[in-house]
């Protein structure tokens, strides 16, 4: 029986740490799908619009071998239904989300990875402005 692991991430000005979560992700099961945020879930959620759009997103993560199927997340409060629509059977996030994701529990396994260490999708944004 497939495990279906399902993830979801704006993947903003795609680095290696969106690389890495994405395949230690993989490796908890036998397909990836993932939740691309938005763009106006991004700037109600960031405050701010992507630097790469939606459709860009989109292109650059169903592109990468360990994913198998990508969606855009329109909203925050329809995770239960995003994973019970792609039959998750594990919810991945990263570690700075620890604890918030636990009420889908009933739903499919959560489980939460580190995030990789000195990279941040903001903090290369200001380092290019500060240029």
């Amino acid at each position: 029986m497939s495990r279906t692991v399902l993830t979801f991430g704006t993947f903003d000005v795609f680095h290696v740490g969106h690389l890495r979560v994405l395949e230690r992700a993989a490796s908890l099961g036998d397909r990836l799908v993932v939740g691309v945020s938005a763009d106006a879930l991004n700037i109600k959620k960031k405050g701010r619009a992507p630097v790469f759009s939606q459709g860009e997103r989109l292109a650059i993560v169903s592109a990468l071998r360990v994913v198998d199927q990508v969606f855009v997340e329109e909203s925050l409060e329809a995770k239960r239904d995003y994973l019970v629509e792609h039959g998750a059977d594990v919810l991945v996030m990263g570690d700075d989300w620890a604890g918030k994701f636990d009420e889908y529990a009933d739903v499919c396994e959560v489980v939460y990875l580190p995030r990789t260490p000195a990279i941040s999708t903001t903090a290369i944004i200001e380092h290019i402005a500060d240029m």
